[in-house]
């Protein structure tokens, strides 16, 4: 039986509209692709406060946790990921990297050009849709 595992994920949009990414650190497990940052949800958190406090420990900025943009659930070889990713933007601070090994803004419509962890592809692919709805 695999463990599956919780997970939220800020998609953080900048005044600019670009979007956060970043890269995962060679040591971590699915290294060297790139994520919507975020991190496990406690027993007893709401995904809100989750991903606040995820983003504060791992980026040392605050955001706002908004609406639930996408939630798919992928298997990987050894565990499953329930992955939620929420709109967010930065209430103060700017995000720096602690864990990761580079972050990035890209705008929506460029967010194909990198290699992203597979949990994390539907998400984008969501985004870029919205996007492209957007520009009809």
């Amino acid at each position: 039986m695999k463990k599956k595992v919780k997970v939220v994920a800020a998609v953080i949009k900048n005044d600019q509209e670009e979007i956060l990414c970043a890269l995962r650190s060679h040591d971590m497990s699915i290294p060297n692709k790139w994520e919507f940052p975020g991190g496990k949800v406690e027993k007893g958190e709401n995904l809100q406060e989750a991903l606040e406090r995820e983003i504060q420990e791992e980026m040392k900025c605050f955001i706002k946790a908004g609406d639930v943009i996408y939630d798919h659930t992928h298997e990987y070889d050894s565990f499953i990921i329930n992955l939620i990713a929420l709109d967010a933007k930065i209430v103060s601070g700017t995000p720096i990297v602690t864990e990761h090994t580079k972050l990035l803004w890209l705008p929506k419509e460029n967010l194909d050009s990198i290699v992203w962890a597979p949990a994390d592809i539907p998400a984008v692919e969501t985004l870029i849709k919205q996007t492209e709805r957007a520009h009809q």
